[in-house]
């Protein structure tokens, strides 16, 4: 079976696309964002924090790189303080990765273009064992989208 590895990257397009990197807009309950890993980085601020807009605007590296000072003790999303790491914080990830893919058809096909393949996400060292989304939660939360997607696929 072929193998996809997901990341940003890859020479591989799909891998790039998938990836939370991804210049990928949505809007999660109103909030508009540039990308996935914006969004997880972004919601590491209290609301009126200037990092959390500046990460919600960005993408790549830029949008990683936003969340490196944070606590990470907390997260907060509609005016609500969410334990880091806790199963509503993951939740909250979920919803936003789904939101990319439901408001972005060139990702939604590049995730059915994927279809057959095993998704995976290995950079090429050990992942912290703190990671708030671990490989096979992301591979996991993907793969279930694009089973969806092509349940649903006219």
């Amino acid at each position: 079976m072929l193998v996809l590895n997901i990341a940003s990257k890859s020479d591989d397009w799909r891998a790039r696309r998938l990836s939370n990197f991804s210049a990928d807009s949505f809007v999660l309950e109103g909030e508009e964002m540039a990308s996935v890993e914006g969004f997880i980085q972004g919601i590491k601020f209290p609301e009126g924090h200037p990092t959390r807009q500046r990460a919600f605007q960005s993408v790549g590296v830029e949008a990683r790189r936003s969340g490196r000072k944070a606590e990470r003790k907390l997260v907060w999303w509609k005016e609500k303080a969410i334990p880091y790491g806790s199963s509503e914080h993951r939740q909250l990830i979920e919803r936003a990765i789904h939101a990319k893919f439901e408001q972005n058809n060139d990702a939604r096909r590049t995730l059915l273009a994927s279809e057959g393949m095993v998704l995976t996400h290995d950079l090429g060292h050990p992942e912290s064992p703190n990671a708030i989304l671990p490989a096979k939660v992301f591979c996991d939360i993907l793969t279930g989208i694009r089973e969806e997607a092509i349940r649903t696929r006219k």
